[in-house]
């Protein structure tokens, strides 16, 4: 007589075989799927999630309150002066060039380094946070990014945590240089000056 008690050895056994089996099976369920479409369309089981984007983080640490630091950054005023201590400043003085604009409100633009950036505030919680829309002038039409800034008062100083992602595929090394030598070395020029 045939017994369908299992021993814990077994269960064992079997369980372990999870890992191996599981897979296995799926991907013979995907075959199947995809054999059996009427249409003869590929049909593929998969979560559509991309592990290839680059993103940028970078962590600063200015001399500067918090309030300092988020307001040169969101003052249109402020903004251009630090253009002008950046290599940028070229971009201000070229033909049919716009000039620093900055709207510090929710769904507010701005126009930055003479038009060649530009975007949308979309969440701003002042002194404390800002994240943009941000898009560059030579990126293809409606093509934007997400520029998250985070300033964390560390007594007297300011640290800042900003995160970059979903600019076009292979613009990062370009793009983390750019923040570099656009925004966070004139930024601490601008801030000891003042």
């Amino acid at each position: 007589m045939h017994s369908n008690h299992f021993t814990r050895r077994s269960l064992a056994i079997h369980i372990a075989a999870l890992p191996v089996a599981l897979p296995l099976a799926l991907t013979a369920a995907t075959r199947g799927l995809a054999a059996s479409n009427s249409n003869n369309v590929a049909v593929a089981i998969t979560d559509g999630l991309s592990h290839a984007s680059e993103a940028i983080h970078q962590e600063l640490l200015f001399n500067a309150s918090p309030q300092r630091v988020y307001g040169a950054l969101t003052n249109g005023k402020s903004f251009d002066a630090i253009t002008r201590l950046s290599d940028g400043d070229a971009l201000l003085k070229a033909p049919g060039a716009k000039p620093t604009a900055i709207n510090a409100e929710v769904g507010g633009t701005f126009t930055l380094f003479g038009g060649y950036v530009t975007g949308r505030n979309l969440e701003i919680l002042p002194d404390e946070r800002l994240v943009q829309a941000w898009r560059a002038g030579s990126w293809k039409p409606g093509a934007f990014s997400i520029a998250a800034f985070s300033f964390v008062k560390e007594g007297t100083k300011t640290k800042l945590l900003f995160d970059h992602r979903g600019f076009p595929d292979g613009e990062g090394t370009s793009l983390a240089q750019g923040w570099h030598s656009h925004y966070w070395g004139p930024l601490t020029t601008f801030l000891s000056q003042a």
